[in-house]
């Protein structure tokens, strides 16, 4: 179970180091793409295999499943730790999210999301601006 908010500094190489507690979660190798909300998504690979799967069942007639499955599986990339437990990430997709240098590394359960410092800091400023509104719209989930 991946939580919390890492900052972390991608080298000149675009390698950043996964938070210590979660590398054991990649030692079968995991999978970087493209996020919604300009992020980037990494899974385990495990978990990326469920996601891939699910993606796949998505009906082929339907424009909006098409462009969704297209927009997670063109733009994913496996990839693995190094020994100092960094992965590399690639050009296209840090150009994607505009992680250049400072990033933020967020746990959202069964996967990280990787933000530019700058994105992140403007996206929770407007989700702590409209948090209990957001909650309530929420309330059939027994939150």
């Amino acid at each position: 179970m991946f939580i919390g908010e890492y900052q972390h500094t991608l080298d000149e190489k675009g390698r950043m180091a996964i938070p210590q507690k979660f590398r054991g979660a990649f030692t079968s190798g995991a999978v970087v793409t493209r996020g919604l909300d300009g992020c980037l998504f990494i899974y385990p690979m495990t978990e990326w295999q469920n996601i891939a799967e699910k993606l796949m069942s998505l009906p082929i007639t339907k424009g909006d499943a098409r462009a969704f499955a297209r927009h997670m599986l063109s733009g994913a990339m496996e990839v693995s730790l190094d020994s100092q437990g960094r992965v590399l990430l690639p050009e296209y997709l840090r150009e994607y999210a505009g992680v250049r240098k400072e990033a933020v590394i967020a746990g959202l359960y069964n996967r990280l999301e990787v933000w530019s410092s700058e994105t992140w800091g403007k996206y929770q400023a407007e989700t702590e601006k409209s948090a209990e509104a957001i909650a309530e719209n929420l309330e059939g989930f027994s939150i």
